[in-house]
């Protein structure tokens, strides 16, 4: 193998693929990255053997295809301490090395056949959805931070992806908050669900970023793999295994009691009074009346309290609920529109967070969060 690049291009190329490369492998090819150079096309895969990333660079000067693993790390630290400038990357297979030549110095670094590497799995009759990447973008960002870390229940560890024929909902809950998007544009021809994992969903994320106009193509079948292919990327993911609980039954369709409020001022209200919440409990109060909400919180054993009053648009009886103060500020802090509606039952009943209005006919979004019983 043998080529001329810019350092810059093919350093940016590694930085994207090192982050699906995991901090300790079983399996020590998977340090590395795979480097196959097939014509002018330069494909980089990393993997920590449950995920997969590729991405694809045109290499302008090509001397010699062919096909070797490097040491992720090794490579990428000694690209960063290059200026931009053309690099010669070139492999001698008699001894196993790379050589990496600029303007003023070369390097020389191992390299393992490629041989060992593992391949990627063919999906066995497949369905495929394709999606625009900012709403796939928006879809991840508005369930992800929900997710739970249970060790017991996997299922509820990732990004519940619900595929009807009329729409497509991403859900995430940790059974204290719940989040649902809903895509009314992204639809097909027939039923289908997955789960997405935390690790695959955010380096999908981190690189859509860049391509935010592209299409997606997600391709899964029944044997819990997933591929996720766009602009110059392609991401192999095992899927979680199991039945995600049947979160439309644990909407509340009779909420009445309905504020509404400014978003930012409610967040940042809510931060203020948070500091002196019970560090145990993290529990802050929202007193309901007419046209205002008085937030409150309390910490007896260190003889703290805060409380602020906030204006906003109230339609119920006067009511006292609880919340866990770092649930809500995720909530508020994650939903991107300025006006929002809380709406409320009883002090003993989730609630509903939502926009106060759907700016995007095609779009819905949720949060259901559980009250906490209210300690004096």
């Amino acid at each position: 193998m043998r080529f001329i690049v810019s350092s810059t291009d093919l350093l940016q190329g590694l930085v994207s693929v090192q982050k699906v490369i995991a901090s300790k492998s079983s399996l020590p090819i998977l340090d590395n990255f795979l480097f196959t150079l097939d014509g002018n096309t330069l494909t980089v895969t990393g993997s920590d053997g449950e995920t997969t990333l590729k991405t694809i660079l045109t290499i302008n000067e090509v001397i010699e295809g062919g096909e070797i693993t490097v040491p992720a790390k090794l490579l990428t630290d000694s690209l960063k301490e290059l200026p931009t400038q053309p690099i010669e990357f070139s492999s001698d297979a008699d001894k196993n090395i790379v050589t990496i030549a600029w303007a003023s110095g070369s390097a020389q670094i191992p390299f393992m056949s490629a041989e060992e590497y593992p391949t990627l799995k063919e999906l066995v009759n497949p369905t495929v959805i394709r999606v625009k990447g900012s709403v796939l973008a928006d879809g991840i960002n508005s369930t992800l931070y929900a997710t739970g870390d249970e060790e017991l229940r996997p299922v509820m560890n990732g990004i519940f992806f619900d595929i009807a024929e009329d729409s497509t909902t991403l859900v995430a809950s940790n059974a204290h908050k719940l989040v649902y998007y809903r895509r009314h544009d992204v639809k097909s021809a027939a039923a289908s669900s997955f789960i997405l994992p935390k690790k695959p969903a955010n380096i999908i994320k981190a690189n859509l970023a860049k391509c935010m106009e592209d299409e997606v193509e997600i391709t899964f079948d029944s044997t819990n793999c997933a591929y996720f292919k766009f602009n110059t990327f392609l991401v192999f993911c095992k899927l979680v295994d199991g039945t995600y609980p049947a979160y439309k039954s644990v909407i509340p369709k009779n909420n009445e009691n309905v504020i509404t409020v400014s978003r930012t001022e409610l967040l940042n209200a809510t931060k203020r009074v948070a500091v002196c919440c019970n560090q145990a409990t993290s529990q802050i109060v929202y007193k309901l009346s007419a046209n205002c909400i008085s937030i409150s919180a309390q910490d007896l054993d260190f003889s703290m309290s805060a409380q602020e009053t906030l204006g906003c648009e109230y339609d119920g009886a006067p009511m006292e609920i609880g919340f866990k103060s770092t649930f809500l500020i995720e909530i508020l802090g994650n939903l991107s529109y300025d006006q929002i509606c809380i709406k409320l039952s009883d002090p003993n009943r989730a609630a509903l967070i939502q926009p106060a209005v759907q700016t995007e006919p095609d779009e819905e979004i949720c949060a259901l969060l559980m009250p906490m019983r209210i300690n004096y």
